[in-house]
């Protein structure tokens, strides 16, 4: 489960690269009820809240990118996890620079072209929330391989994987951190993608009670729907969505994962 300890290699950050950042907040404020603050001199740069604790960020869409959530994991060394990047078959998009006291980010593209990022922790650790209702409760990996991209990734964080059978036929790979009890440190997933054409990505989950609620209030607000709610057994009642931008993001109501 995601928490706010942030162990090495665990989700610590997320933010959304926007053409129009004003607009973007006021959709994910429809769905989610955050609220967004700009930060001063930062470009339009913004934290996303709820109940006053940050779930989040949005800020300019550079030039040439498709809008996009951006994950963060938690680095003990920005620059020694760029040489390991480079090392393993990655690109590093940007080279690791400072956040003035608050930390040290560099973001990369792994080698089937998923982007991510990491942060180096200074005053800031990482969000104020996670796992709770609007908050990111897990990060996931469409991928072309499925295989290569968790060798990268181990050796980036030292990951480990544990096969999880949902249902019969059915086999879907947790990440864990590198340290702790591996269940209780699961984060994310490893799945192939959907299809040829969509490309390989991390995708943040939201954590909802009632994602038919919230995928109506996506698409009342201008978002569209990319899978509708669905049940998956012993996972729980999920939903893939876009917001008016293109960028994906999924909500998921979850059950406890059977051992």
């Amino acid at each position: 489960m995601l928490t706010t300890a942030f162990p090495i290699g665990s989700p610590c950050w997320l933010d959304l690269g926007s053409p129009d950042i004003p607009a973007t907040a006021r959709f994910y404020g429809q769905v989610f009820g955050w609220t967004f603050q700009e930060i001063p001199d930062a470009m339009g740069y913004g934290f996303v809240q709820l109940n006053g604790r940050t779930v989040g960020a949005i800020g300019a869409l550079n030039e040439g990118d498709r809008s996009s959530w951006t994950t963060y994991f938690r680095s003990a060394d920005a620059d020694a996890t760029a040489n390991a990047a480079r090392q393993a078959g990655g690109q590093v998009l940007v080279e690791p620079m400072e956040v003035m006291q608050e930390g040290r980010l560099a973001q990369f593209a792994d080698p089937q072209g998923a982007r991510f990022a990491v942060w180096q922790a200074g005053d800031t650790k990482g969000l104020d929330t996670v796992s709770e209702e609007g908050s990111l409760v897990w990060a996931e990996l469409h991928t072309s391989d499925q295989d290569g991209a968790f060798t990268f990734y181990r050796q980036l964080f030292g990951w480990r994987a544990e096969n999880f059978e949902p249902s019969p036929g059915m086999t879907y790979r947790v990440v864990s951190t590198a340290e702790g009890d591996q269940r209780a440190t699961g984060f994310g997933g490893i799945a192939p993608t959907m299809s040829p054409e969509q490309p390989s990505a991390w995708t943040p989950y939201f954590a909802t009670e009632d994602v038919d609620a919230r995928v109506a209030r996506a698409t009342a607000a201008g978002g569209s729907v990319l899978m509708p709610a669905s049940d998956v057994e012993n996972v729980g009642r999920l939903a893939w969505l876009a917001d008016p931008n293109g960028a994906p993001f999924a909500l998921i109501h979850g059950e406890p994962r059977e051992s």
